[in-house]
């Protein structure tokens, strides 16, 4: 059936884990709410493997995603596929506005937009998109069967993404700018004991050369004697910024850190009344990008936004939660 509601006690931007969590959380408490967004998931979308989620001893992050959207369909939240591309204040009321020029109205908002993958910011980098270039090892990497690739970072998502190359390519060089890998030890002592991976340690990658594909990465230091290796395919696994919201009204501004970072309490809220943020956009759990420190995040956002509409007898929303 086609979404004809537009007025909702909570409005939940994005729905990777911190906005399914934060639905699931909310449609339990009885807050009538809508989640937006261009796609369920986010970047778990692109998570080749979870092991460490309770109850999954391995999963596929597009798995994952599909239980949780399910768990939000199963308690009647409402689900847009659109992006969301201004907010309004109007009054104690937020608009929002999304592409396709549709329009809802909130009493609360959640943003959880999550990240985006940083890029390397090379001359040739956007060239090679799609042509040797990729920013998603899950996607892309059937089409290196028996090739060789270069996967650059070190930390978790970087050697997970070695790993899985590994089981398809004949070649993984996995290139770092530090002395040693981070993050998880036990896949970093499977990168480490994995034949077909060499780890380059104390190295960038500072251009990118071919003709109509990628062929070859320039390093900034000598590898072999070289400064240059020939590779079918570069996967550039470097972390990952805040994805970005239109904002029209300059009132609706939040605060955020150096590297726009949503700003955010205890309780998940921001420097502005009546809206939350939750999961990897924020600078919450001591900016330990998780799975379940996004749910959690979610979950007390939600819980929060429920003792909010509690204080304002005005809004139309049940107050008795459901237990257990």
């Amino acid at each position: 059936m086609p979404n004809t509601k537009n007025k909702y006690s909570l409005i939940i931007i994005g729905a990777g884990p911190a906005g399914l969590t934060a639905s699931i959380y909310a449609s339990r408490y009885k807050i009538d709410n809508l989640i937006i967004s261009e796609a369920p998931g986010g970047m778990i979308l692109k998570a080749h493997k979870i092991c460490n989620f309770p109850t999954e001893q391995e999963i596929s992050g597009a798995e994952l995603v599909k239980k949780m959207q399910k768990h939000t369909e199963f308690l009647d939240a409402d689900f847009i596929i659109n992006k969301v591309v201004g907010i309004d204040k109007e009054k104690q009321t937020f608009k929002i506005i999304t592409r396709n020029k549709k329009i809802f109205f909130a009493d609360t908002l959640l943003l959880a937009m999550g990240t985006e993958h940083r890029q390397l910011n090379l001359p040739n980098e956007n060239k090679f998109i799609g042509k040797g270039v990729s920013y998603c090892a899950t996607c892309d990497a059937m089409f290196y069967k028996h090739k060789t690739v270069a996967v650059l970072g070190g930390s978790d998502s970087a050697n997970t993404s070695s790993l899985h190359l590994a089981e398809i390519a004949d070649k993984v060089y996995q290139i770092y700018r530090k002395d040693k890998l981070r993050g998880e030890t036990t896949w970093i002592d499977q990168v480490i004991k994995n034949k077909k991976i060499e780890v380059i340690y104390n190295t960038n990658v500072i251009d990118l050369k071919g003709n109509e594909k990628l062929e070859e990465i320039i390093l900034d230091t000598p590898y072999k004697g070289e400064k240059k290796i020939k590779i079918d395919g570069l996967f550039v696994e470097i972390g990952s910024v805040p994805q970005k919201i239109i904002i029209n009204a300059k009132d609706l501004l939040l605060e955020t850190n150096e590297s726009g970072s949503i700003k955010v309490k205890s309780d998940q809220s921001t420097s502005k009344e009546g809206i939350w943020a939750a999961g990897d956009i924020t600078t919450a759990s001591n900016n330990f990008h998780q799975i379940i420190t996004a749910c959690s995040e979610g979950a007390i956002a939600a819980e929060s936004i429920f003792k909010f509409l509690h204080t304002k007898p005005k809004r139309n929303v049940i107050l008795n939660p459901i237990q257990g």
